[in-house]
């Protein structure tokens, strides 16, 4: 887990050391630079496996460098079958990924299994390759020269000027996170989960290397023979994340994705460290008692770490800097405030649960979203789509019947926030209703030539693809290697998640229960208690404390200046707020605001 910092043409050795020092935080174990005329490739290392030199980087052989940010947890295996064509000097993992390249060019990455950033130079020829389900982030610019790195923070200094861009501002407020390619700042881009780059003779072309609607649908559909390959599967998942020559952790919440982790890490002879947290002044939020009583029946070892307000707001500063842009996830900071503990007993890597919910349907709206696909099959609707269309509401649900009953797309994410006409009523801006849309389509344009037909492959696909890698993982992402630690994902084993894109897609909801095929798994490892408690997942009293703390009038303070949003509007959104609704809405605006006056005011 580390850093990969590059810049092919001209450039200032000064401002690029800058901008390496800036990724310092995600590897301080070893810098390595390969640095010549119209050349800057760079690497910063947090050693996990392999902890000798030899494993550091950029790794140069002949015309090739790597630099390389991730965990491959098949290389062993890989070297294995490489060995007759390659010659190892190593043990660790990037001369690995070089033979690999060597051995099948830029099909290479099709047989890593991982969490990977990857960086390679072929003579004059740049490669990016960003992993399958985006757990690792990769940023680019390309205006006087082509620049690459782990973060955003690293790409600003080369910016001649920081600038808002539209696409990313409209794309996270209807999605939580801006979409790819686009960032907050104008020229800077993000490849998108199983893309590359290929940056040859000056020109940039990005392609797709990898799509989970490339498994076969159907294939598996007996329920307790999908039980079967589900239960080696995950198995499987957890027990390669668990190899690592530094200590290793566990989150672990009161539910049922963080239980599972342990529960097959202790099957597989491995007592985690766990950690849970929890809220001075709002004990409806806590969730330490049921952990605490999960832990004890899983037989694991539990630390609860306790966050006041205070604490809360004295490090959103320091949460937004690590996330660069704006992240409409108020858990961000409860997260990072549970990672410097954790880095404090000494911690490197950690294992959590982020992909259960979207894989085995464990959001509740899914099932409503299910309901309300059936309506599509009404002959008459015309009036009730008039009706729709002429009597605009607010309410969510309004907006999920308008769209079946006009014919548009449904569902659009389990992130979707500001809809497009929650937007025009509220901007000083003309926002089309489905403009949004534009920023999905290419997904939804695979998800129809694909042969999937069933809407809840379509659920899990387009969720794991921005609700996931742009928002959950992102956070995750930065917020551990703000602390510089290493977050392993089990359920998001793209084998696992191919696996279940191949099963009849009604095994997971034909019962009408959430998690259906996951608990049915897990009931032979974890009692029942666990199982049958009702989802909480990771909230927080962000708006209480937004509002004790009079924090909340900075949307207001900013909007003034900006002009953004209509005042009137943005007044009854941030009083609706108050009193418990559009919460995620008033969060969303607040990290937009705190952007905004830091790099436009």
């Amino acid at each position: 887990m580390c850093a990969i910092f590059g810049i092919i043409g001209e450039y200032e050795d000064k401002k690029a050391r800058f901008a390496l020092s800036k990724l310092l935080h995600r590897g301080s174990d070893f810098c390595g630079i390969v640095e010549r005329e119209g050349l800057f490739f760079a690497h910063q290392r947090l050693s996990i496996t392999e902890l000798s030199s030899q494993a550091n980087q950029p790794f140069v052989y002949e015309k090739i460098a790597i630099s390389f940010n991730g965990e491959i947890y098949n290389y062993k295996e890989l070297k294995a079958e490489l060995r007759e064509s390659f010659d190892f000097k190593t043990q660790g993992e990037v001369e690995v990924i070089l033979a690999a390249y060597l051995r099948w060019g830029i099909e290479f990455a099709k047989h890593l299994r991982g969490m990977f950033a990857i960086a390679i130079l072929d003579d004059s020829t740049l490669y990016l390759f960003r992993d399958r389900l985006g757990k690792k982030p990769i940023f680019y610019m390309n205006t006087h020269s082509f620049v690459f790195a782990s973060e955003i923070k690293a790409l600003v200094p080369f910016l001649d000027s920081v600038e808002m861009d539209e696409d990313a501002l409209l794309s996270y407020l209807s999605f939580l996170a801006p979409t790819p390619p686009f960032t907050f700042f104008k020229n800077i881009k993000k490849l998108g989960a199983g893309e590359y780059l290929c940056l040859k003779d000056g020109k940039v072309s990005i392609q797709k290397y990898f799509d989970l609607l490339d498994a076969r649908p159907n294939l598996i559909c007996d329920r307790d023979e999908a039980l079967f390959r589900l239960d080696e599967a995950l198995d499987e998942a957890v027990k390669i994340r668990l190899s690592s020559d530094v200590p290793m952790a566990s989150l672990l919440s009161g539910g049922i994705d963080s239980a599972a982790i342990n529960a097959y890490a202790l099957k597989g002879g491995i007592q985690l460290q766990t950690y849970t947290i929890g809220y001075k002044e709002f004990g409806k939020y806590d969730e330490r008692a049921n952990a605490k009583e999960s832990a004890r029946l899983l037989g694991v070892k539990n630390r609860d770490i306790e966050i006041s307000q205070q604490e809360f707001l004295d490090s959103s500063e320091a949460v937004f800097d690590a996330l660069d842009e704006p992240l409409n996830d108020p858990a961000s900071i409860p997260l990072y405030l549970l990672f410097k503990e954790i880095k404090k007993d000494g911690y490197k890597v950690v294992l959590s649960g982020e992909g259960s919910d979207e894989l085995f349907l464990g959001y509740r709206q899914y099932f409503e979203y299910i309901d309300i696909e059936m309506l599509k099959k009404l002959k008459n609707k015309n009036w009730l789509s008039g009706y729709f269309h002429s009597n605009f509401s607010m309410n969510r649900e309004w907006e999920r019947y308008k769209r079946v009953f006009d014919g548009s797309l449904l569902f659009r994410t389990s992130g979707e926030n500001f809809t497009d006409l929650q937007k025009n009523v509220s901007m000083r801006r003309n926002i089309r209703d489905n403009e949004s849309l534009k920023y999905i389509n290419s997904y939804r344009e695979r998800f129809e030539r694909s042969s999937h037909k069933d809407e809840t492959i379509w659920y899990s696909y387009i969720d794991l693809h921005l609700f996931q890698a742009e928002h959950y993982l992102a956070k995750l992402d930065r917020i551990s290697m703000a602390h510089t630690i290493e977050a392993r994902t089990p359920f998001l084993d793209h084998n696992l998640v191919s696996l279940i894109f191949s099963i009849d897609p009604k095994l997971r909801y034909e019962d009408g229960i959430t998690k259906s095929l996951l608990k049915s798994l897990l009931a032979p490892y974890v009692d029942s208690k666990i199982l049958s408690r009702k989802k909480k997942g990771f909230s927080n009293p962000f708006m209480e404390y937004l509002v004790l703390s009079k924090e909340i009038e900075l949307i207001n303070e900013v909007n003034e200046q900006t002009g953004l949003f209509k005042k009137e509007v943005l007044e009854d959104h941030i009083q609706k707020a108050k009193n418990g609704a559009f919460k995620q809405h008033i969060w969303g605006l607040y990290v937009l605001s705190c952007w905004i006056k830091k790099y436009l005011l």
